[in-house]
């Protein structure tokens, strides 16, 4: 099956998600808005008469079926590419694990949108400045010591979240990092020795063969200050 994936061509956002578990799983796939004419197509999708409609991208063609959400996506395709437990229970677990990081999502990016996602950063500064504050003193360390604590308690090993092999959710958890990096470089350097798990598994993931590819091909589209992970060098303090 080649899968047609529907995101925002100049953003890595929520859609950098799908992509990293589409390339770990080696599966083929176009990213839809990167070709010609794809956002009108992906336009016309949303606005179009199809069964269970998706309310915003990213969402995933396979087959004829189309699947939304971020964590629903990838529960899908873990169980068909090998990036979730065979069980019931791990199933669920990774996914609770992906819905939390989708928590850490929204919080980071209201960092610099606190008030409207429909206003310019430049109109919400002063509350941006606020919200990041307390940002990198209370969330992030309560988020990065949750999954630090996942990590540690693992009956596996500290190598992965969930059991003794890469899931989709630690994919995620290295976006996170990799994007909190991006956005608070001095903050998450300040982080790094408290949170040490965390930080191991963002570099094992980054060196495993396929990610590595990724992450050094054109496919992989740079931070920017249009995404959710924005630097503002006055927000990282």
């Amino acid at each position: 099956m080649r899968y047609e994936l529907y995101y925002w061509g100049s953003i890595q956002g929520r859609g950098e998600f799908v992509r990293l578990a589409l390339e770990e799983a080696g599966a083929r796939y176009v990213d839809v808005v990167r070709t010609p004419k794809g956002e009108a197509r992906m336009l016309a999708l949303l606005e179009g008469d199809i069964a269970y409609p998706p309310f915003a991208p990213p969402f995933l063609k396979a087959g004829k079926r189309f699947i939304a959400q971020t964590a629903n996506i990838l529960l899908f395709l873990g169980e068909r590419h090998d990036l979730s437990p065979k069980t019931e229970a791990g199933r669920l677990w990774t996914h609770q694990l992906q819905l939390t990081l989708a928590d850490l999502v929204v919080e980071a990016h209201d960092t610099h949108h606190p008030i409207a996602a429909g206003l310019y950063y430049e109109d919400q500064r002063r509350e941006a400045k606020r919200r990041s504050a307390d940002f990198i003193k209370n969330r992030m360390p309560k988020y990065l010591g949750y999954f630090e604590r996942v990590l540690t308690s693992n009956p596996r090993g500290a190598a992965h979240l969930v059991g003794g092999r890469l899931t989709y959710a630690d994919l995620s958890l290295f976006q996170i990092v990799a994007g909190l990096q991006y956005a608070f470089p001095n903050a998450m350097a300040r982080f790094a020795r408290r949170y040490r798990n965390v930080m191991a598994l963002h570099a094992r993931v980054a060196e495993r063969s396929r990610i590595a590819a990724y992450l050094a091909s054109e496919r992989r589209l740079a931070f920017n200050q249009e995404g959710i992970f924005r630097h503002y060098a006055e927000l990282d303090r």
